[in-house]
């Protein structure tokens, strides 16, 4: 199953009790929105939801710290 980036933010939305400002672009890590913990969550949610598995050497800014990023780490997985 593909990851979205309006799943990821509804995710992140709902689960993480995070505010409507959450879009694409989004720094959730560098801005502080998020932490490591919290990681650790959406890692989580992105490997069952696209069915992937996340590396850890995959787990950088470059790749995590908005939403479309993350997805497009997903798409570039499948």
């Amino acid at each position: 199953m593909a990851l979205t980036t309006q799943q990821l933010i509804d995710y992140l939305k709902e689960t993480l009790n995070l505010d409507d400002g959450i879009d694409a672009e989004t720094e959730l890590f560098s801005s502080g929105i998020l932490d490591s913990v919290a990681m650790m969550n959406v890692i989580g949610f992105v490997e069952e939801t696209a069915r992937i598995e996340v590396h850890p050497a995959d787990v950088t800014l470059d790749n995590f710290d908005t939403p479309s990023r993350i997805v497009q780490l997903v798409e570039n997985q499948s």
